[in-house]
């Protein structure tokens, strides 16, 4: 496919910059009703737009100056699930707000005793009439304190195979027994939180998709988190990108040292990659396919990359690196002082980088799922003897 951009004059790029003469300021609200948050995504919440188009409209929107809204859990992981779905009337309610940032969402997937192991939760859901009581622990919940809704699975049926009897819900986070506990980071600052539910009734048109089939969601909602992870900004999509590092050590005269010139190029190099297995992605998503083993691929190699970008960043500063500002990039570093810090998260949440090789490993290389018994006792049996 060829990602080259069409020239300035072309039809979609003056109906965009028509549209931005009207709107120079554009609220969320206006933004979502163009289509122009999501635009890959089905209308009328979307422009079923293909890959050069929706990287028209990025291409736009940034030399205008205009902001998508700041949602990344809800545009990114519970929208595309809902799309997938949702009923029409959750579709109605939730998608709008959703997409002009109007309604904040987290997720509530892992807990503390099944974080890699997801399926195994054990927050449990029992029907109670028309409402769900839901009861247990969630953690790494991040945006849980600014948010209205929560994406949760608890599981339904405890009599039910592992990967069964769990059902998918939209879990108001006003609800009366929920309770948002920070998690204070070596930052300084909280962006992941302990959530604990006790008692919380949450009504039965809050269930999405079929009642203990909510594991086959969560693969989607999975497989959209890695897609959103792993896209624009070196901070799981937020925060400074390659680029915007490569234009610093432009602006300041390049860099003298053979070493860490490499560097710049690798991640130049990883920069592009990325970009374009993004639109892949897209192009499956427009197709209609959800995110398959590609969206671990992406995410694996997203993850170490923003640890390479902040990692050089600090590495250019020389020793004044040490110092939240200073250094050869002048104050320009102290902007990454954070994302240094935030960095080493990036190969943890959303599933580890071992956890996203394990999928790689099985889905696409065609290894087995789990290690045969008797060949690891035989092993062990003969390490055990060669020691005695």
């Amino acid at each position: 496919m060829d990602f080259e951009l069409p020239a300035a004059d072309d039809a979609r790029r003056v109906e965009i910059r028509s549209w931005l003469a009207e709107h120079p300021r554009p609220s969320g609200r206006e933004l979502a009703d163009a289509g122009y948050v999501a635009p890959h995504w089905p209308r009328p919440w979307g422009l079923e737009a293909d890959p050069v188009h929706q990287l028209i409209i990025d291409d736009e929107l940034r030399q205008a100056g205009v902001a998508r809204p700041v949602n990344p859990i809800g545009i990114g992981w519970a929208g595309p699930t809902l799309v997938h779905a949702g009923t029409d009337e959750q579709k109605a309610r939730y998608l709008a707000p959703l997409l002009s940032g109007e309604e904040m969402w987290c997720q509530l997937f892992s807990e503390p005793g099944s974080g890699s192991d997801l399926a195994g939760l054990g927050t449990r859901a029992v029907r109670d009439g028309d409402e769900w009581v839901v009861n247990g622990q969630k953690i790494w919940t991040s945006l849980a304190q600014f948010s209205r809704y929560g994406i949760l699975i608890a599981r339904t049926d405890p009599d039910a195979p592992k990967h069964s009897g769990i059902t998918y819900f939209i879990c108001p986070m006003d609800a009366p027994g929920v309770e948002v506990r920070p998690i204070i980071e070596m930052t300084g600052q909280h962006t992941f939180n302990e959530v604990f539910l006790t008692d919380v009734r949450i009504p039965a048109e809050n269930v999405v998709g079929d009642v203990n089939r909510g594991w086959e969601l969560a693969k989607v909602t999975l497989g959209n988190e890695r897609v959103s992870l792993s896209s624009g900004g070196a901070l799981w999509g937020m925060g400074p990108t390659a680029e915007d590092l490569l234009d610093l050590v432009r602006a300041q005269g390049g860099t003298r040292d053979p070493l860490l010139r490499h560097r710049l190029v690798d991640l130049h190099i990883e920069h592009t990659l990325l970009h374009l297995i993004r639109m892949r992605t897209v192009s499956a998503r427009i197709r209609g396919e959800q995110p398959g083993a590609e969206a671990s691929i992406r995410k694996v190699l997203a993850d170490e990359h923003g640890q390479h970008i902040m990692g050089l960043a600090k590495d250019l500063a020389g020793a004044a690196g040490m110092l939240v500002d200073g250094g050869p990039l002048g104050a320009a570093v102290a902007g990454w002082h954070h994302g240094f810090l935030f960095a080493p998260a990036l190969t943890v949440g959303g599933g580890t980088g071992e956890v996203q090789r394990n999928i790689l490993g099985e889905r696409v290389l065609g290894l087995p799922h789990d290690i045969d018994v008797e060949v690891g006792r035989t092993w062990a049996e003969s390490r055990r003897a060669a020691a005695q």
